[in-house]
């Protein structure tokens, strides 16, 4: 081995290594607690900065001051993070998305409160704990390598640690003091970090932002080990570091060369790159049961405070706060107009996060892009594009960006939680050193403001104006049937998929918007600042930006701007760092304000808003009813057509039940022209209070062949043969892991089978996903609910027949009057109804697309005696129209009195079929035979 390859292999071990103490503590901390640590690499910085304040400033021993760091400080801010920070969110059910806002909430305030404390310049005096030789740090890594391995593996400790990590709440009921067992491990993971920092601190730049990421970016090993084994962790740290080192002694000549010196400077980089876009299932411990159903990520949800819209006023207050500054001059003006700018990139994240769901951690990069792009054309130095004027410069900047965000929109189709971030996350990062920090495509680069434009006020004025356009372009992603299908997207995935929402077309419309929205703000940011600033645009100002649009309210476009306000203002005309600092410390309060601290301002303002509504006395409420009778209102109401109305006890027709929170109804309800020829025509639905206006085609037989599905080894369905004949009630029951849920997934298009058909009238549509099959009017329901909790009971029943593509414009109406939605229940958001009216607000949803199948997986769990009935009929009465309906039902009477034939399903197979009766007294008596 030669000397020059001797020496890049030690310099390697030594990075390595470094690396590889990052690595062990991620998992470490990751098994205990399922938490990726984000906040690692804050934690390493604020270690190494105490180490050197008690050795340098205060003049302390080495050793002393090494073992107070080490021992004292890091293990101990571990668990004051776990105990204040996160074990709260795990009362709260462990919320993946919520702790990763958390985590970069301690990121980001930690980095700030280093900023304020010690300043933003880098320092080079930190003390030297290990020499650079490789063999300590080696030695250091291997030894406590060894002793997690053994510890997790023969101690009691150990077990209870698996224990947890396979499944906490089962872990608990066994007496395992999970809290003692997430402590040990938020301790000895910032007890690595610590060593991490103090260890790097020497040889690399020690300042407040630098340091946090450049230990990020190793997270790469602990993907590349799964989050779970060590030695694969250790090997990939030390074999990268080595791999980097030894690049750098290729020089190739020609356009290579700035290319192999960018990799080779970065290669830990690019093993984050390939780590998180490339290799499968990274996060699916973390996958929510539906996306992003997150407080911290949108407004409400089932059974959370309902949500709260913002107060016109705040509107006009908003205007002429961003006013002001016309009048300001000097260096307040010129502050100012970083505001404008900084806003229409926050709202690329009300786009993209808001509403849309989806975490991104990688706009920076794509603001920093528009501002590159601007400055190239501006200056005539993009290749292939003449010199443009600066306007221009700007709108061909956001349309050579847009297409971009494809890629982090790309990797959220087959990506969620956990996942989603570590991969918008390592694309920012590649983006700032492949591209920001290589001098060939940033030297020598300036940017002037557009001719008519150059002082600051009539400059602030155009911002003025592009920002008013790009209010307006949330505005119509945010509303409307787009905006509709967004937020179905965001509330409930699969409950969007399943009512014909293109899922991944509209993730990839969310991240490209939200890409051209960012390019926007950051090329008016260039402009303000009339230069191309690298800074302004690294993977940390992406980490504060998200956590600030998600703490002001990820889904309001003036908590946006309130959030560009915020950013700049506190940090002029002080010390570096408030800024960060504040909205840290908000975003670590997520687990004890759920929905954040400015969703819990709102809801507390609307609560106080309607205890200061208007109320009508007993005598004004009497004087109502005789001036305009209940009787006459109905009467008012048309008829519906096609699938008609429902009368049931308690409810009206057109008016909801007393539980949905509505005034109850007042006196009996009037006839309708269905309800007056009951009875008259023979019918035998005439019983049930209705009669079907019109007949529709049959719809074609739902058919399956052959059907096998399984999950790795587990047969879950096992050949099996199935028809959902038009006009019938098909029912299927058996035991729980029977196979019926896979059979289900199978039908509505989430699962592929491994072998066999879905046929449906004889067309093979085994292969095409559920929005497809939903256009082709296949629907379904979930057992657990699939509403969107964000959206009006209106709104929900409008994503059905919007997606469902249905132009009758009374559809909607009809699905809320036959399912008593149409009262004042129908303007309240879903979030916190009961459970009978949101099962009924599912089943107008999948209605209001005019199925010609419907898929109901246990539609009466929740539902009292009363709807149970009710939801009978109604079922009874579609089957009498036409429909097709294939029902998954514990409820055994029920199922009696419902379906037409029955199938029992066992082990994969259908092991009976035919008439309720016989089937059900045949299962009855096996099941009492001992």
């Amino acid at each position: 081995m030669s000397s020059l390859t001797y020496d890049l292999t030690l310099a390697g071990l030594s990075v390595g290594s470094a690396a590889a103490l990052t690595g062990i503590g991620l998992i470490v901390t990751y098994r205990a607690t399922g938490v990726l640590n984000f906040a690692h690499g804050a934690i390493a910085m604020v270690c190494a900065y105490a180490l050197r304040q008690c050795v340098v400033e205060w003049g302390w021993p080495l050793w002393p001051a090494a073992a107070v760091t080490l021992v004292v400080l890091a293990p101990g801010l571990g668990v004051v993070l776990e105990r204040w920070v996160f074990r709260p969110l795990s009362v709260l059910g462990s919320d993946p998305a919520q702790t990763l806002v958390a985590s970069i909430g301690v990121f980001v305030l930690l980095v700030g409160g280093a900023a304020l404390l010690w300043g933003q310049g880098a320092r080079d005096d930190a003390p030297v704990l290990v020499s650079d030789e490789p063999w300590g740090q080696l030695a250091v890594v291997l030894v406590l390598a060894a002793a997690v391995a053994a510890v997790i593996r023969w101690t009691r400790f150990g077990r209870e640690l698996r224990a947890v990590v396979d499944d906490r709440q089962l872990a608990v009921l066994g007496g395992i003091d999970a809290d003692r067992v997430a402590a040990a491990g938020w301790a000895f993971g910032s007890f690595t970090a610590g060593l991490t920092g103090v260890l790097l601190a020497p040889y690399v730049r020690l300042d407040p932002y630098g340091m946090p990421l450049l230990v990020m970016e190793v997270v790469a090993v602990a993907v590349a080990a799964r989050m779970r084994s060590l030695p694969v962790a250790v090997l990939a740290a030390l074999g990268i570091g080595v791999a980097q080192s030894q690049l750098t002694r290729l020089h190739p000549a020609g356009w290579g060369e700035p290319l192999l010196q960018a990799v080779g400077a970065n290669l830990f980089v690019v093993a984050l790159l390939v780590a998180a876009l490339v290799l499968p299932g990274i996060g699916t411990r973390d996958a929510l049961p539906h996306t992003a159903t997150s407080p911290t990520l949108e407004p409400a949800r089932a059974g959370g405070p309902p949500w709260v819209p913002t107060p016109p006023g705040a509107w006009i207050v908003a205007v002429v706060l961003f006013l002001l500054p016309l009048g300001f001059a000097g260096r307040d003006l010129h502050t100012s107009v970083q505001v404008p700018a900084l806003g229409v990139v926050l709202l690329s994240l009300v786009v993209v996060t808001g509403r849309g769901g989806q975490i991104s951690l990688g706009q920076a990069a794509y603001a920093g892009l528009g501002a590159l792009f601007t400055a190239l054309l501006a200056a005539g130095r993009f290749p292939g594009l003449p010199r443009l004027p600066e306007l221009a410069a700007l709108a061909v900047a956001v349309l050579l960006v847009a297409p971009l965000g494809l890629l982090t929109g790309w990797p959220a189709i087959s990506r969620q939680g956990l996942a989603l971030a570590l991969a918008t996350f390592a694309v920012g990062v590649g983006v700032s050193r492949f591209v920001f920090a290589q001098p060939y495509a940033t030297s020598g680069l300036s940017l002037d403001r557009p001719a008519g434009f150059a002082g600051d006020r009539a400059y602030y004025l155009l911002e003025l104006a592009l920002l008013a356009g790009a209010l307006l372009a949330t505005h119509a992603l945010r509303r409307g049937r787009t905006g509709r299908a967004l937020a179905a997207m965001r509330d409930h995935e699969s409950g969007a998929s399943a009512a014909g929402v293109q899922v991944p077309a509209l993730k990839l419309l969310a991240f490209v918007s939200g890409a051209a929205l960012a390019a926007l703000g950051g090329g008016m940011l260039g402009m303000g600042l009339r230069a191309f600033d690298p800074a302004a645009y690294d993977p940390v100002r992406g980490l504060l930006w998200f956590a600030a649009i998600v703490v002001l309210g990820a889904d309001s476009t003036l908590g946006a701007l309130a959030a560009a306000a915020l950013l700049v203002g506190l940090d002029a005309g002080t010390r570096g760092g408030l800024a960060a600092a504040l909205i840290g410390l908000l975003a670590v309060l997520v687990g004890r304000l759920p929905g954040g601290p400015y969703e819990a301002l709102r809801t507390a303002a609307g609560r106080l808003r309607s205890r200061r509504a208007a109320r009508l006395t007993a005598v004004g409420a009497q004087t109502r009813r005789r001036l305009r009778p209940a009787e006459q209102r109905a009467a008012r109401r048309p008829a519906p057509a096609g699938v008609t109305a429902v009368v049931r006890t308690g409810v009206t027709h057109g008016a909801p039940a007393a539980a949905d929170g509505a005034e109850p109804p007042q006196g009996p309800p009037a006839p309708d022209n269905d309800a007056r020829t009951a009875g008259a025509g023979g019918n035998p639905n005439a019983a049930e209070g209705r009669v079907p206006t019109h007949k529709p085609a049959p719809a074609p037989t739902l058919t399956t062949r052959h059907l096998l599905a399984r999950y790795g080894r587990f047969t879950a369905l096992d050949g099996v043969d199935l028809d959902v004949p038009p006009g019938r009630i098909t029912a299927l029951v058996g035991p729980n892991g029977a196979g019926k849920s896979t059979l289900f997934h199978c039908l509505a298009g989430t699962v592929r089978p491994a072998r066999g058909q879905v046929l449906f009238g004889g067309r093979d549509i085994t292969r095409l996903p559920a929005p497809a099959r939903t256009r082709l009017g296949i629907a379904r329901t979930f057992q657990q609910l699939a509403v969107f909790p964000s959206l009006t009971v209106a709104d929900n029943v409008r994503v059905g027949a919007e997606q469902g593509r249905i132009a009758d414009p009374g559809a909607v109406e009809r699905a809320l009057r036959l399912f008593g939605l149409d009262g004042p229940v129908r303007a309240l958001p879903a979030a916190g109804l009961p459970t009978g009216t949101l099962r009924r607000v599912e089943l107008a949803r999948a209605l209001a697309g005019g199925p010609r199948v419907l898929l109901l997986d246990e539609p009466a769990a929740g539902l009292d005696t009363a709807e149970a009935a009710a939801l009978a009929r109604v079922l009874k009465a579609l089957a009498a129209d036409g429909t097709a309906l294939l029902v998954v039902e514990h409820d055994l009477d029920l199922v009696a009195d419902l379906a037409d034939v029955v199938h029992v399903m066992a082990a994969g197979r259908i092991i009976a079929s035919g008439p309720p009766g016989r089937v059900l007294d045949a299962l009855a008596a096996r099941e009492a035979t001992p």
